[in-house]
């Protein structure tokens, strides 16, 4: 039996190893999974962890009110070293481009402990777009022995920058699997939620969400502008905001768009009742990674509120438009979409991130690497 070290600290990084984490429990002979939160979105992680059935093994908390990067880094690296003082690791699992994922990462080679790292290859080569995570990425992806790279375009990178193609493995987005995680029960629930908040979830709903730290500062503030005019003008429809807790956003939200009747301001949602929405929106406007990755299998047009996208596939497929923070650009397309009914916006690509296997996939290649290495 192999100990598997899941390591994450955010929402979208336990929406995406979650579906991985109940494949390997499928197999205790084989795996004894270790879930180990470093709590980098404390309430957020927590609060998904329990939508899948799962609890953290090991919570690190280890956010501070306004840590600087080196700060955080320093405190998670700390953290987790203790983590390897006190267990017995044959492998770690990360997902992404967090500081999560580089400190487990590093962790993990200093200890000579192999990283399987999910969701692998995406890049921007814009070492500050986005910022800190094209980094943390690339930096990860020189330690990782596996890699489970989503898309042909994310396995080329890889191949770009000299990494073995022994150690690539095209197997979709997980975030799917996630998705189909779903029952019509849970989204039912969902529907009450929005009910009993008086919030009308029909043929006229957008949904927005932006948090990103390249975002901060003057972007928000043109964001937040837009997203003003676009509630005037379009004031027949609701605009539905989950507002991510770091005060830079959350303060700049509430503050300028809490008197408009058509927007409602949210806490962070719990997943399904995020999906709900997404999967009736008749627009969304985003700068979530995870987002972009969802919304094509709901048909649903995506604006993408930044300058670089590591998620190429959907511009190309045409499910997802880059706007940046660019106040005319988000007007546009946003009005292309909202002057016409929602039928008429519909997308018909398939979705290029996956078809809800990547889990199974990952199972089975993490168990022929341990009988190759024994």
């Amino acid at each position: 039996m192999k100990n598997i070290l899941f390591v994450f600290g955010t929402r979208p990084e336990v929406i995406k190893l979650a579906p991985v984490i109940l494949e390997l429990k499928k197999f205790p002979e084989k795996y004894n999974v270790i879930i180990c939160n470093t709590e980098q979105q404390k309430e957020l992680s927590n609060q998904t962890l329990a939508y899948f059935g799962l609890k953290a093994d090991l919570n690190l908390d280890c956010m501070r009110p306004n840590q600087s990067l080196s700060e955080v880094q320093t405190r998670i690296l700390t953290a987790l070293d203790n983590v390897f003082k006190t267990n017995t690791v044959d492998a770690t699992i990360v997902q992404g481009d967090t500081m999560t994922v580089l400190c487990g990462a590093l962790t993990s080679f200093y200890n000579k402990v192999p990283v399987f790292h999910v969701e692998a290859g995406l890049r921007s080569y814009d070492i500050f777009e986005p910022f800190p995570e094209e980094v943390m990425r690339q930096m990860t992806s020189r330690v990782a022995q596996l890699h489970f790279a989503p898309t042909e375009k994310n396995r080329q990178a890889l191949l770009r920058e000299d990494i073995s193609d022994k150690k690539i493995h095209v197997v979709g987005n997980t975030v799917i699997d996630a998705l189909f995680c779903l029952s019509e029960e849970t989204l039912n629930l969902a529907k009450d939620f929005y009910k009993e908040k008086g919030i009308t979830v029909d043929d006229k709903l957008v949904l927005i969400t932006a948090h990103r730290r390249e975002n901060h500062g003057e972007r928000i503030d043109t964001i937040i502008k837009a997203i003003a005019y676009l509630a005037e003008k379009y004031a027949d429809h609701t605009f539905v905001i989950p507002v991510h807790p770091n005060p830079n956003v959350k303060d700049k939200i509430h503050a300028r768009l809490s008197k408009y009747s058509n927007i409602h301001l949210l806490t962070p949602l719990d997943y399904p009742y995020l999906v709900y929405l997404m999967k009736n929106a008749k627009l969304i406007l985003t700068d979530s990674g995870g987002i972009q990755e969802e919304a094509p299998s709901f048909g649903c047009p995506t604006l993408v509120m930044r300058y670089e996208t590591e998620r190429q596939e959907g511009i190309d497929a045409g499910v997802s438009v880059l706007v940046g923070a660019d106040y005319d650009k988000i007007l546009a397309h946003s009005e292309a979409v909202l002057s016409k009914t929602k039928a008429e916006t519909r997308l018909k690509a398939q979705n290029p991130y996956g078809d809800g296997t990547s889990s199974k996939k990952i199972e089975k290649i993490i168990s022929e690497y341990f009988v190759t290495v024994g």
